[in-house]
């Protein structure tokens, strides 16, 4: 049923592709049937569900599929929840913080 859904709106567009260029030359018939073709299958397919899934398995996430021995902290999802923590760098690479802060270079400071 789902093929014959397709094929009736293919035809459809088909169809009026041709009766749309009824009076004019074989080249901008064959084109504007082309582009009836394109939206007759977009909307056939859509309407019959060509694409849709059948199977109803759930979709495994990455480290489900390859967990990370040990977990260290270096999945996509670790990275993305401690983001603001580490300040955008990955566990154990954060550079170290300078002698006198962030007010090293500061023209007031003597020290």
């Amino acid at each position: 049923m789902r093929k014959a859904i397709f094929i009736l709106f293919l035809l459809l567009g088909i169809a009026l592709g041709f009766v749309s260029a009824w009076r004019e030359d074989w080249g901008l018939r064959i084109v504007l049937m082309g582009v009836g073709a394109l939206f007759g299958g977009a909307i056939g397919g859509g309407l019959s569900q060509m694409g849709k899934q059948r199977c109803s398995v759930p979709l495994q996430t990455e480290e489900e599929l390859e967990p990370i021995p040990g977990g260290l902290g270096t999945s996509s999802r670790d990275i993305a929840a401690n983001y603001w923590r580490d300040e955008g760098h990955m566990p154990f690479m954060k550079p170290p913080r300078t002698e006198r802060g962030n007010q090293m270079f500061d023209a007031d400071n003597n020290n």
